[in-house]
C-alpha cells in the first residue's frame, strides 16, 4: 500500500511546486462505461470551493490520473491527504458510519469528506450549524446509501426473498441507460459528454432532494420539536401535541422521541392540529410506528363511525365534525374542540 501511495504522491508534490498562479483544478475518474455513484462524485466535488468549475479527465492510465488534483472511483487508493478517493481495492471495507454498515462507493466517500460542506453552502449556513449534521445524516440514509449498496453489489433484501417485479427506474439504473449499447459505435469524446449528461442527471436530483430536505422537512421538524417542548402547557400528561399549523409530523416524532429517550409513559397519544382545508381542526392519533395503521390509543369506540351532530352528543363536545370507524382520526370545528376530544379520549 505504502509504495502505490508514494507513488501517487511524488507527481503530486512535483505538480504542485511547478504550478505558476491559480489554474483550473481537474477531477480524474475512469473512462469507459460510466456509473450512478461516479458520476454523483463528479458533480459533489464540483459543488466544493476547492474544486468548483473543475475540469474532467477520463483515464484508467496512471499517468493521466497524476495530473489530476483528485481522482474518483479508480487507481486502487483510499487516501484524503492523496485527494484519492476509489474503493474497489483489496482490503478496502470503509463505511458512513453513525449507525450506517453499507461499504461506500465513490459517491459515498465523496459525500462523507465534502457533504456538510456542499450542504451548508447550498443551505446557506455555518458548516458547524447541528442542522447541517442532521441534513448530512439524512440524505446519507435517504439517498446516498442506496446508490453505495448497488454499486457494491450488496443486496437490499435476503437473497430467499423473490421479488415480484423488477424495478428499473432508480437513479443508478437510469444512469446505466445513457452509456452507449454494447453494439453502438461511439468515439470517446461522445461517451464522456454522456458522462457528463450522467452528471448532471444525479446532481440536480440530489440537490432537488437536500432542496427539500432543508425547505420543507427540516422546518416541519422544528414544528413537532417545539410542540414536545411545550406540551406540558397543552395538558399536563404530556400526552397531546398542538400544532399551531399542519407539518409533516410522525417520523419527526419518532426520531425525536428516542434522541430523548422517552419514557414510553410520557410519549404523546393524540396530535391536534389545524386541517388543511376549512378552517376546522383535526385530532390523530399517534400510531406504534411510523408505517403503523394499530394507535398507541385509538379515540374511544363510542365515538367511531359518527358525524356531526350525532357526534357532539356522544362524546359531549360541540363542533363535532367525524371520528373516522377504526379511531385514528377526528374532526372538530373548534381548535378548543380538539383538544377536548384529545383531553377526554385520554380518560376513556
Amino acid at each position: 500500500m505504502s509504495s502505490v501511495v508514494d507513488a501517487i504522491a511524488q507527481p503530486l508534490l512535483k505538480r504542485q511546486k511547478t504550478d505558476n498562479g491559480p489554474a483550473t483544478k481537474i477531477i480524474g475518474t475512469h473512462n469507459g462505461t460510466f456509473h450512478c455513484d461516479e458520476a454523483l462524485a463528479v458533480f459533489l466535488l464540483r459543488q466544493t470551493a476547492a474544486y468548483g468549475g473543475a475540469a474532467l479527465k477520463r483515464s484508467r492510465d496512471p499517468k493521466v490520473l497524476d495530473t489530476c488534483d483528485i481522482v474518483v472511483d479508480v487507481g486502487g487508493v483510499y487516501d484524503e491527504g492523496l485527494q484519492r478517493f476509489d474503493h474497489h481495492q483489496r482490503g478496502f471495507e470503509e463505511v458512513f458510519g453513525h449507525g450506517f454498515t453499507t461499504k461506500l462507493s465513490s459517491a459515498g466517500l465523496v459525500y462523507k469528506h465534502f457533504g456538510r460542506e456542499i450542504i451548508a453552502s447550498r443551505m446557506g449556513t455555518d458548516v458547524k450549524d447541528e442542522k447541517v449534521d442532521t441534513l448530512w445524516l439524512k440524505l446519507y440514509r435517504e439517498f446516498i446509501e442506496a446508490l453505495d449498496g448497488i454499486d457494491n453489489g450488496v443486496s437490499q433484501y435476503p437473497t430467499d426473498i423473490q421479488a415480484k417485479y423488477r424495478n428499473r427506474t432508480d437513479l443508478s439504473s437510469r444512469v446505466g441507460w445513457l452509456n452507449p449499447a454494447w453494439n453502438e459505435s461511439v468515439d470517446s469524446a461522445s461517451v464522456d459528454a454522456r458522462f457528463e449528461k450522467a452528471s448532471k442527471l444525479t446532481g440536480e436530483e440530489f440537490l432537488g432532494r437536500l432542496d427539500y430536505y432543508g425547505k420543507a422537512w427540516l422546518p416541519a421538524r422544528d414544528i413537532v420539536a417545539r410542540a414536545l417542548g411545550e406540551r406540558l402547557n397543552v395538558d399536563s400528561s404530556g400526552q397531546i401535541l398542538l400544532f399551531t399549523e399542519f407539518a409533516p409530523w410522525k417520523e419527526h416524532l419518532f426520531e425525536l422521541e428516542a434522541q430523548q429517550a422517552m419514557p414510553e409513559e410520557s410519549k404523546p397519544v393524540y396530535v391536534v392540529y389545524p386541517d388543511e382545508t376549512a378552517g376546522n381542526w383535526r385530532i390523530q392519533a399517534v400510531p406504534v410506528s411510523p408505517e403503523s395503521f394499530e394507535s398507541r390509543k385509538a379515540l374511544p369506540e363510542p365515538w367511531r363511525g359518527f358525524r356531526d351532530d350525532e357526534l357532539s352528543k356522544v362524546s359531549g363536545i360541540e363542533g363535532g365534525i367525524f371520528v373516522h370507524a377504526s379511531g385514528f382520526i377526528g374532526g372538530n370545528q373548534t381548535r378548543e374542540g380538539a383538544l377536548a376530544l384529545a383531553r377526554k379520549a385520554l380518560q376513556m
